[in-house]
């Protein structure tokens, strides 16, 4: 049987919300869908499309990757490239596709980090497989110690000059680098579109380091990836750990996270979310949306009823004084920190 010909929902745009990035004309939606972990060689082509037919068709029109994201690296962009054929190419100009270089692809001296070399040709590499001509963004996927950051940021200067992304990101920079970082590209006329970090309701790094201010005040717009800290701020662990779960696996999540603080926390998080009429994966969305200097959330999804799950946080975005008070109570013994 031949698969019906894909024609996105003419009311896609209607619930979502769209915020402009940092001082840039780029609005891009709230919720933007991250394809990391299920839309690689070990997920069925079907699901893959499911998952971002579905997003698309309720207002999602950013997603992002990068070469290493799969599992297998490069597999994610490769099924991109196979949705770009089957399903997205009449509409490549309402899509923001974003990718990223910058942790390990391939063996030798070439294959990591912040070099000319690797980031020019991690970047030819992500087109062929996304079947596209250009990217709209394109990040150093993490900040070089052992590259002088002028040759980083040069590197992301010609790729926007040659036409192989339309605007250039960071993410994971230390605060004095990002800085360092947003002052060379303003001053060569390709401004930082986005700032990307872990930010979410139990690690607010970002915040205490002065980034989110930063990227304010340099005309960044900062987005959150791991806003439910790989499933933590969610159901999944209220009554321990499931057999199948990422954490039973030590898959991202270790089990001793899990300690009595942190399950004492979970459940009055979920509490008040209850109290909202939310789930606390729904609330941990909504308090980053809530905050204006957060431009978006990269959820990650493995079926289409999580991203509808994950959606019904913008339906809510409003917080009282004590909600925002209540919530900081709860976490604060139970803030994570990362470098």
């Amino acid at each position: 049987m031949i698969a019906p010909v894909y024609s996105a929902n003419e009311g896609r745009y209607d619930s979502m919300l769209y915020r402009r990035c940092g001082r840039s004309g780029i609005q891009i939606p709230v919720v933007a869908l991250g394809l990391w972990h299920n839309f690689g060689s070990h997920s069925t082509m079907e699901n893959v499309k499911a998952m971002a037919h579905y997003a698309f068709d309720n207002g999602i029109c950013h997603f992002d990757l990068a070469n290493n994201y799969g599992p297998e690296y490069g597999t994610a962009e490769e099924n991109f490239g196979r949705l770009m054929d089957s399903s997205f190419r009449p509409y490549r100009d309402e899509l923001l596709i974003s990718t990223k270089a910058g942790w390990d692809m391939w063996p030798g001296p070439y294959g990591n980090f912040g070099s000319r070399k690797y980031l020019m040709a991690s970047l030819d590499q992500s087109l062929r497989r996304m079947k596209l001509d250009y990217v709209d963004v394109f990040y150093s996927h993490r900040y070089d110690p052992n590259t002088p950051i002028e040759e980083t940021m040069q590197a992301l200067v010609d790729i926007v000059k040659q036409g192989k992304a339309l605007y250039v990101g960071l993410s994971r920079y230390p605060a004095d680098k990002a800085r360092e970082a947003f002052d060379y590209l303003a001053a060569r006329d390709v401004p930082c579109l986005l700032y990307q970090d872990r930010y979410n309701i139990i690690d607010r790094t970002p915040q205490s380091t002065g980034l989110i201010d930063l990227c304010k005040e340099k005309g960044t717009g900062f987005i959150s990836f791991s806003p439910l800290q790989q499933g933590l701020l969610s159901n999944r662990y209220l009554n321990g750990i499931p057999a199948d779960s990422r954490m039973a696996k030590a898959k991202f999540l270790k089990p001793e996270m899990l300690t009595p603080e942190m399950m004492k926390a979970l459940t009055g998080l979920n509490s008040l979310a209850a109290e909202r009429g939310q789930t606390l994966a729904e609330m941990a969305l909504s308090w980053l949306i809530h905050d204006q200097r957060v431009v978006s959330v990269i959820i990650g999804a493995s079926s289409v009823a999580q991203i509808a799950d994950n959606l019904k946080a913008v339906e809510n975005t409003a917080f009282t004084e004590d909600e925002i008070r209540k919530i900081e109570e709860l976490s604060a013994p139970i803030q994570m920190h990362h470098l």
